[in-house]
């Protein structure tokens, strides 16, 4: 499994910069890299980038697409993230994801500190993936923040998440002691885990027991709707037995920031209430909320046709001598190419020649990731300049 960062380093600059990863165009400079260092850049709306959710973007795009979104309205502005593009995105999240209400969030990570900070309420117990971002990324916010003990599971996004659930409430009432579990916090997909989703049935199981536990269920979904297209999945059937739910607007919706949390509508009043208290009541958020607003509309069919164009790919990759092709068990968006060295040499260059960029490649093996610039070229070009 390859850290994040480091596979972020490993992205051609000269040809993508920092794009791959939602990142605009034009971050070398403020990286401190000399002008004269970089290659000529691609033309960023023509390239397919196989490394990244998101859509490459370069800086000056920002300002374009909201002249473009704000033609003809006068009904965008907020104030304090009241009304305006805020409210109808909210409004828009509600509605796919199944719930009575969603409210905008300045971060990823306030969004699933006030859901599992709510959920829990007076019982101090959260249990969670080990890999999960709320244990792993978010500087021990329940603990320290909200008094909240997280407690690590194994099991990953498989079936074995289920007994390691059932095991976790055993284990709470067997001590002298006893500490009640306040909620359940899922990743789905695990960005640790390469992508790699939940299934629905196990979803299921670990509702039904935290209803019998009275414990809440939370789902950060940052990348949730990077699982449309594949086989059975429903937005909202996937989110119907979680309490919350969080998802990005920046990792590839094309917002500079922002997260939408959702939930019934008590809940989701009280999760504003938090928001000012942790200070995440900005003046405006309308910049943001329009993009993603814009993005969205749509999305859930684009991306569908994308992860089509994305297995055809990787049909066609699987066919060529040298390139073997390895799938994420339950994955959503990520897959892995092992290269002999006939094939992985010169392959950055002859991609970057179709106007296609890819991740750094390390020990033959290369992470491929669907996005919507799939849509850009047809599948059997982009596989012809793999070939050596």
């Amino acid at each position: 499994m390859i850290n994040r960062r480091e596979f972020l380093q490993s992205i051609p600059l000269g040809a993508l910069s920092l794009a791959a990863w939602g990142t605009p165009l034009g971050a070398a400079d403020a990286m401190g890299a000399p002008a004269s260092a970089a290659k000529p850049a691609m033309d960023v709306d023509r390239l397919v980038s196989l490394a990244g959710d998101n859509v490459p973007a370069r800086i000056g795009a920002y300002p374009a697409r909201l002249l473009e979104l704000l033609h003809g309205r006068a009904d965008v502005n907020d104030f304090y993230l009241a009304k305006g593009a805020v409210a109808e995105l909210e409004a828009k999240f509600a509605k796919m994801l199944g719930k009575e209400d969603a409210a905008f969030m300045p971060t990823g990570t306030l969004a699933n500190q006030v859901a599992v900070r709510l959920l829990c309420g007076d019982r101090r117990r959260l249990l969670l993936q080990k890999e999960s971002h709320v244990y792993r990324d978010e500087e021990d916010a329940t603990s320290t923040v909200s008094g909240i003990n997280p407690v690590p599971l194994e099991g990953g996004a498989t079936e074995a998440l289920y007994p390691a659930v059932v095991d976790a409430f055993e284990q709470g009432t067997e001590d002298a002691y006893p500490v009640e579990v306040g909620a359940i916090s899922l990743e789905s997909p695990v960005r640790r885990l390469d992508g790699a989703t939940v299934p629905l049935e196990t979803i299921g199981k670990i509702a039904a027991l935290a209803k019998r536990k009275g414990a809440g269920m939370h789902l950060d979904g940052a990348r949730l709707l990077l699982m449309c297209g594949s086989k059975g999945f429903e937005v909202e059937r996937y989110c119907a037995p979680f309490d919350t739910v969080y998802v990005s607007l920046y990792k590839y919706l094309g917002a500079p920031f922002g997260a939408i949390l959702a939930g019934n509508a008590a809940t989701i009043a009280r999760a504003r209430h938090l928001r000012h208290v942790f200070g995440g009541t900005i003046f405006h958020g309308w910049i943001a909320a329009l993009v993603a607003s814009g993005n969205l509309d749509g999305f859930q069919q684009r991306f569908a046709q994308a992860r089509a164009e994305g297995e055809k790919l990787l049909a066609l990759l699987g066919g060529i001598p040298g390139i073997t092709v390895h799938r994420v068990e339950n994955g959503s968006n990520v897959a892995f190419l092992q290269l002999d060295k006939h094939v992985e040499a010169g392959l950055a260059s002859r991609l970057e020649k179709a106007d296609v960029v890819i991740g750094g490649i390390e020990n033959c093996r290369l992470r491929l990731t669907m996005n919507e610039t799939l849509l850009r070229k047809p599948a059997a070009s982009i596989a012809a300049a793999f070939s050596p």
